[in-house]
């Protein structure tokens, strides 16, 4: 009888399958492969038992078999997913950066640089910069004191130095640091004057920006501190640029002028001091001289007057002498007096000496030669013959 025969007495003679089934087994030696809509139950009653399904048409080994199966998945998955839970909650922190951790949503730490966990969806970070300067940069017209308006812009380094104030205090730190800087420049600017807003003043109006606005940053609780505060231009506004060009200008034309003054006086002043305190000293010199002269003057007279009430001829003709000498010392006339004749005897050297040119060398080299006790004797000698000729002509009279 053939394998597949009706009627076979319920025998089923399948080469692939065999005999009857008992609990899930094949008979006949368990050849072949398993029935493929029996597998395919099997695997939709396990489904059915993990996702809380009945499997009505399973039987009671089959159920409890699957149930067993279901929980031990269930276990694996939760080890899973407690795992990359685990494994999610791990982070770096750099050395430059603060985190701030909210548990479940109230501050909880300020984290440190490192490796670092907290649990997923129970913590949230946020990660800070804490040495990164920021900057931002503002410029408005401003109203001075003197009701002048001027341009000012400037630039605002800072950096965020309190993590926890800076997520937690203030909504937008950088929006509440815009609206201070507004704030500070033109309380400032209004307690200024114009001209000094636009020179000189530039350095001290950035350290008063500065100290100001970081009151405010404190005051607010932004965690922001202002590193430097930089003026990077104050001018006047466009409209009027031209007009206070030319004002800048005088301004400048004036402060020249004034440098030349000053230096001109710084050259002309101690010179004419100077020349004061010489006119003061030589007038003290000729003072001191003039009166030592006189006091000289003075004692020469009194000792001359003792001398002349002691001796009044002598005196007199020591006087008569000195007279004479001091008025014919520069003279180049020799005057020669005769003892016991009437007549003077003048001798004009200076004419002789003009009368030739050789003669009068010769009479300067000879002269130049001749000592004193020389011209002594040469006197002598003239006197003597003038004497003898005075004495004949007496006689012959």
């Amino acid at each position: 009888m053939a394998w597949n025969e009706p009627g076979g007495n319920g025998n089923n003679q399948d080469p692939w399958g065999g005999g009857k089934r008992d609990g899930g087994k094949r008979g006949g030696g368990d050849q072949g492969p398993p029935d493929l809509d029996e597998a395919l139950k099997k695997l939709q009653d396990k489904m059915n038992s993990i996702f809380g399904g009945g499997g009505g048409g399973s039987k009671s080994s089959g159920s409890g078999q699957g149930n067993s199966v279901g929980i031990g998945f269930i276990a694996l998955l939760a080890v899973v997913l407690l795992g990359g839970w685990v494994a999610m909650g791990f982070y770096t922190v750099n050395e430059q950066e603060r985190v701030v951790i909210l548990r479940l949503g109230q501050y909880h730490d300020t984290v440190m640089p490192g490796l670092r966990w907290n649990p997923r969806l129970i913590d949230k970070r946020y990660t800070v910069n804490v040495t990164r300067v920021e900057s931002i940069d503002h410029r408005a017209l401003m109203l001075t004191e003197d009701e002048n308006i001027v341009d000012v812009a400037l630039k605002v380094q800072y950096k965020i130095s309190n993590p926890e104030n800076y997520v937690l205090k203030v909504r937008d730190p950088e929006t509440s640091l815009a609206h201070a800087t507004e704030s500070a420049l033109r309380h400032v600017v209004g307690t200024s004057e114009m001209h000094f807003v636009l020179t000189e003043g530039r350095a001290v109006l950035g350290s008063a920006v500065q100290e100001r606005l970081q009151g405010y940053m404190d005051d607010y609780g932004t965690g922001l501190l202002i590193s430097k505060v930089n003026i990077e231009s104050t001018s006047a506004p466009s409209q009027v640029q031209a007009a206070f060009d030319d004002v800048i200008k005088a301004r400048e034309d004036e402060q020249r002028v004034k440098n030349e003054a000053e230096s001109y006086a710084n050259g002309i002043v101690p010179e004419a001091r100077g020349q004061s305190q010489r006119l003061l000293e030589e007038a003290n010199a000729y003072r001191e001289q003039v009166t030592a002269r006189s006091e000289g003057e003075t004692n020469r007279f009194l000792q001359l007057l003792s001398e002349y009430k002691a001796a009044p001829e002598v005196t007199r003709e020591r006087l008569y002498l000195d007279a004479v000498e001091s008025v014919m010392e520069s003279s180049t006339k020799v005057l020669l007096d005769v003892k016991g004749g009437n007549n003077m005897m003048y001798l004009p050297l200076d004419k002789i000496v003009q009368s030739g040119g050789g003669s009068s060398q010769r009479l300067s080299g000879f002269s130049s030669s001749l000592d004193e006790a020389s011209v002594q004797e040469v006197a002598d000698e003239v006197i003597d013959r003038l004497r003898r000729r005075q004495a004949a002509r007496r006689e012959e009279r």
